[in-house]
């Protein structure tokens, strides 16, 4: 066995380790204190092993890709592997929720008490409603938002009432959108990835991006939704600063305002876009228009939202104010500032750990490494920054495996740098499968 497999070997190991660590600790937590407010920490899930009409197709799904995913992602030419990883990501989230059946898997995801569809007939009157929205955020409000709806910018919510309005209602449509546009981030991971660290790498990442453990979360989550948008965002501004298009950085712009009024967290996806503009730095000549166009992009959503009556920054000061209201201001800051680290590994999976290795071996060795390598490891690293910000806010304690899809599509990456993929992906299926057997997730 080489030296850097016996490495990988470690830090999967050390994955594993903070796994178990996040579990026995915070069973300990909850049996003894109960104020973790999770059934199965660091997870909101309930022990409950299960077979469902997803089981069939998760397994031929998984196999397939561990199988055949690296030789046809090296293979197939790219418009073919975008769309060939968009219908197989698509068919690895929807068979995984499915095992939970159709209503518990998808269509009643998103019509619990606490989610977006309870409130879809308050929205009536669009701008009413809107110039109304901060004064229903905290507990004590008349008539408060249900959680999720004042967890997030009012467009999260939007969403779904529009998806109404046109005809498409209920939660089976509503967990329909989310799988499916969801499903559609790892392509935009993709496309950025070729073109800042070029096309062999995007390749070596497309079958660990098609097949992550963070499928079990996907579907359904709004949050898998706000992540395309988010991943979109980073694509188009990578196609603008090395293509040098103005129409794709105020499409990038636009896309990261609307980021920004999903969630309120998701503002920390500009050290992404950040990163991309420090790699296309030799790409761009004509920078300052090209900033202008993103600019102009990013203040539409803010503006119209303004114009409509609806305070970002009211509302996000509200929202802190009723986390601490909640179970938020209960959940111990010393548990969740780790244990957060294990629901990270469970939604990239280990290979992942081994991935974020070599990412940093390839920095401390970037004067040496191919300068594809090298952006790789820095769009990465980015990624895993925001994550860490994320953490250390206190604002995300527990539920990161929803959460954090948004950074996990960025982390999956990684996993290009590694020299055996098979294996690993199969350790990627094995973790994704058990989780989804074994477990009850809230989301």
């Amino acid at each position: 066995m080489t030296r850097p497999l016996l490495r990988d070997l470690y830090a999967a190991l050390a994955a594993a380790l903070l796994v178990t660590a996040a579990v026995l600790v915070g069973r300990h937590i909850q049996s003894s204190h109960h104020t973790l407010f999770v059934n199965w920490p660091p997870l909101l899930a309930t022990w409950s092993p299960h077979v469902g009409p997803g089981t069939p197709t998760a397994l031929l799904v998984s196999a397939a890709v561990v199988a055949y995913g690296p030789v046809l992602a090296a293979r197939l030419p790219w418009r073919a592997l975008l769309a060939t990883a968009w219908a197989t990501a698509t068919a690895w989230i929807a068979s995984l929720a499915l095992i939970d059946g159709w209503q518990r898997g998808i269509a009643g995801r998103l019509t619990t008490p606490h989610e977006y569809l309870q409130v879809i007939d308050r929205f009536d009157d669009i701008p009413a409603t809107l110039r109304d929205f901060t004064h229903h955020i905290l507990l004590e409000s008349p008539d408060n938002w249900p959680a999720h709806v004042a967890g997030h910018p009012p467009a999260a919510t939007l969403t779904f009432v529009l998806l109404d309005r046109i005809g498409l209602r209920g939660g089976g449509w509503a967990g329909v959108w989310c799988i499916a546009v969801g499903a559609t981030a790892c392509v935009a991971v993709l496309v950025a990835l070729r073109a800042l660290a070029g096309e062999s790498l995007a390749r070596r990442a497309a079958p660990f991006l098609v097949l992550a453990p963070a499928a079990v979360w996907m579907g359904t989550s709004a949050d898998a939704y706000f992540a395309a948008v988010a991943a979109w965002a980073v694509a188009l501004l990578a196609l603008a600063v090395t293509g040098r298009s103005l129409w794709w950085a105020a499409a990038a712009g636009l896309l990261f305002g609307l980021t920004c009024y999903l969630s309120y967290g998701l503002t920390l996806v500009a050290l992404i876009g950040a990163a991309v503009l420090l790699l296309g730095r030799r790409h761009v000549r004509a920078r300052p228009m090209l900033l202008a166009a993103l600019l102009a992009g990013l203040a539409v959503v803010p503006t119209a939202f303004t114009l409509a009556g609806f305070d970002w920054w009211e509302a996000y000061r509200l929202l802190v104010t009723r986390y601490h209201q909640g179970v938020g201001g209960i959940r111990p800051y010393g548990y969740w500032v780790w244990a957060n680290l294990a629901c990270a590994v469970m939604i990239t999976g280990l290979a992942t750990a081994p991935g974020l290795r070599r990412t940093g071996a390839v920095l401390l060795r970037r004067h040496s490494e191919p300068p594809g390598h090298v952006d790789l490891a820095l769009l990465v690293s980015a990624a895993l920054l925001a994550l860490l910000v994320a953490d250390l806010s206190g604002m995300s304690k527990a539920e990161t495996e929803r959460i954090w899809l948004p950074f996990a599509v960025w982390l999956l990456p990684a996993c290009a740098f590694l020299t055996r993929p098979r294996p690993w992906l199969a350790a990627q299926a094995v973790l994704a499968l058990l989780l989804n057997h074994l477990l009850l997730t809230g989301w």
